[in-house]
């Protein structure tokens, strides 16, 4: 029988607190989850994440699967296939009331969990139906409900301003008799300023409801800014583009520029040339730390329509003779 590394899969060490147990699986069913997961083994990898949380934020279920662990190697086991639990341990041996694991009452399971042969074995089919049980009558086993990710899509003002949306959830809920039937709901979420790309917002308790007690999930939105096609958004740095005059690149000076950090006064270099960029430190999304706002210039070049429009143009000409703009 194959003994699974619990801490392995959850990736703490075996000194791991039971908040760094906690965090890590949050983490691994955020990533892994069936519903929101791209992973192929999406599903295989969330039913040994449960399994792992399962035993080890159960500070019981811990304590014998470490000193099954110890045991089995000093005994002389040299694989993961040579572990298997001692006759009795999954009855009254070792267990401070005397009713064996079958006897758990408390976290023994989460429902439609699939657990291994492992810990079949060490702590017994009859703990989890007898928790379940012990959950619909008396309210005593706790399930914690799921946590749950969607996305919400800004402007860029929304982004720097804040605002507030209302949105419609699909979830579910389970009602008196244990059933689950699909709900609909809206939820009035209010996004603060200087969110930034990619950035999630966590909803505490707005995820899936728990049952028999058991505390709601968390939400978690995951912002999305839509810009058009001259604006980028890289986390809360801003690139836009920003049009100068022939003139303006090549003599410099002062322009006035429309942003949504507001109107700015900018001074563009003497001899600026396309695609050189303008920092503008702070004025990009003000996040925690307020990103930067990158001005890329580009040349507009004006048409020559009147007589002295084309003359102007002649005269530039005459003035660069010999000016090569393609490699011969």
């Amino acid at each position: 029988m194959k003994y699974p590394d619990y801490y392995k899969v959850l990736g703490v060490s075996k000194t791991a607190s039971a908040e760094d147990i906690k965090k890590a699986f949050r983490r691994l069913a955020r990533k892994y989850h069936p519903d929101v997961s791209k992973e192929t083994d999406a599903a295989q990898r969330m039913a040994e994440i449960n399994e792992a949380n399962e035993v080890l934020s159960d500070p019981e279920k811990r304590k014998v699967y470490d000193t099954i662990g110890h045991q089995a190697w000093a005994q002389g086991a040299r694989s993961v296939d040579d572990v298997r639990p001692p006759p009795g341990w999954n009855q009254a041996q070792g267990h401070p009331s005397g009713a064996g694991f079958d006897g758990y009452t408390q976290g023994a399971g989460h429902p439609g969990a699939d657990y291994s042969e492992f810990f079949e074995e060490l702590f017994g089919r009859a703990a989890r139906e007898k928790s379940r049980q012990a959950g619909h009558d008396s309210g005593s086993a706790a399930w914690p409900g799921e946590d749950q990710h969607a996305e919400i899509t800004l402007s860029l003002e929304e982004a720097y301003r804040g605002c507030e949306r209302a949105l419609q959830l699909q979830s579910i809920e389970i009602d008196a008799q244990g059933q689950v039937r699909p709900q609909r709901r809206t939820l009035n979420v209010k996004i603060p300023a200087g969110v930034s790309q990619g950035q999630l917002i966590r909803l505490a308790g707005q995820g899936g409801p728990g049952h028999g007690g058991g505390a709601s999930g968390d939400l978690f939105l995951k912002v999305n800014i839509q810009a058009d096609a001259t604006v980028q958004v890289d986390g809360s740095d801003v690139t836009m583009k920003v049009f100068v005059a022939p003139w303006e690149a090549a003599l410099g000076g002062e322009i006035h520029v429309k942003t949504v950090a507001g109107t700015l006064s900018v001074t563009v270099p003497a001899g600026s040339v396309a695609g050189r960029k303008l920092r503008l430190r702070g004025k990009g999304i003000p996040a925690k730390k307020a990103g930067d706002l990158y001005l890329e210039l580009d040349i507009a070049v004006p048409s020559a329509v009147t007589p002295e429009q084309k003359q102007a143009w002649q005269a530039l000409a005459r003035a660069y003779p010999g000016y090569e703009v393609r490699p011969r």
